[in-house]
């Protein structure tokens, strides 16, 4: 039990003092603006791409577990949310995207890291380099399908693409694979400024949710906010765990998959919704609220995932 709150405690620690920070203006809005572009921009960037081109293998299944039912769960929520909820398509893609799409880079890469040190890199990875493309991907398509139907498929798709090449996260991944497929050594000096950059980014991270969520409404539609954590807590990880012993994934890979999978609602969907303006108050409160509980549920998968590992 201490083991695990040395683990749990920092990373919620961190995520009350940024929300502390923001609460009482001790740092405004610029402020976390500029350490969230860092962040994204360049501390996250750094750790992953020299994570990615360390000596590694596998990573694989839990990618595959992870993202196949997510994108399944996905397309099912949307006529369920339309049908019982009485959404739009567009408002129910952002439901589905709220319950799919995880806080995988600000809590995730600490959580994973923390929890399972560089054992869990390679699933971790694996996770990442797919989670925005695919499954953030699809939700952008669905939501302008949603709010211009007759628009051409062509520009959904350029339009799609566009975004993800412009993410930086998703460019160090794809980076460090084609690194380690060309046989590309890292220069020492190259190692060593990566790491120290990448270091930033976990506490970072944290602190900057924390601000974030601090400028979110929790008590907004509690109807749907509730339906997002159930789905996002407890459906989504279940369903990624039966997903795991079907492809009989090994320890760590089924750790890191169950874990990522049960992370809270990703400030992504939210920021999505916001730019289209469509269903944020229903994502940004599912942020809050499944942040919040979260505190309880990836302790208690930790501590049962770290019992199973050798």
């Amino acid at each position: 039990m201490t083991e695990l709150l040395e683990i749990v405690t920092p990373v919620f620690a961190l995520i009350a003092l940024g929300y502390v920070a923001a609460w009482r203006k001790i740092l405004d809005d610029a402020a976390f603006k500029g350490m969230t572009l860092f962040v994204f921009g360049l501390a996250a960037p750094a750790l992953l791409f020299s994570g990615g081109t360390r000596p590694h293998e596998g990573g694989g299944g839990a990618a595959v577990a992870l993202l196949g039912v997510s994108v399944v769960f996905f397309f099912a929520l949307i006529p369920l949310a339309q049908r019982m909820l009485k959404l739009t398509m567009a408002e129910a893609a952002v439901f589905g995207l709220s319950c799919v799409f995880g806080n995988s880079v600000m809590m995730g890469v600490p959580i994973i890291l923390s929890a399972y040190g560089q054992a869990g890199v390679p699933p971790m990875l694996a996770i990442l380099g797919l989670q925005t493309v695919i499954v953030l991907g699809m939700a952008t398509m669905m939501i302008e399908v949603g709010l211009n139907a007759t628009a051409p498929w062509r520009r959904l798709v350029k339009a799609t693409l566009l975004g993800m090449a412009r993410n930086p996260v998703v460019l160090a991944v794809f980076a460090a694979l084609a690194w380690n497929l060309l046989g590309l050594p890292v220069p020492p000096v190259l190692r060593r400024t990566l790491d120290f950059l990448g270091g930033a980014a976990p506490p970072m991270a944290l602190f900057c949710l924390g601000g974030g969520l601090a400028g979110i409404a929790a008590s907004a539609v509690l109807k749907e906010t509730a339906a997002i954590v159930i789905a996002k807590l407890f459906v989504l990880p279940a369903l990624v765990f039966a997903a795991g012993l079907l492809l009989g994934l090994a320890p760590i890979d089924m750790a890191v998959a169950v874990t990522m999978a049960a992370l809270p609602t990703g400030a992504n969907a939210f920021i999505l919704a916001r730019r289209y303006a469509t269903g944020a108050d229903r994502s940004g409160s599912a942020v809050v609220v499944s942040t919040a509980l979260s505190v309880l549920t990836i302790s208690a998968l930790i501590a049962h995932f770290r019992g199973t590992l050798p």
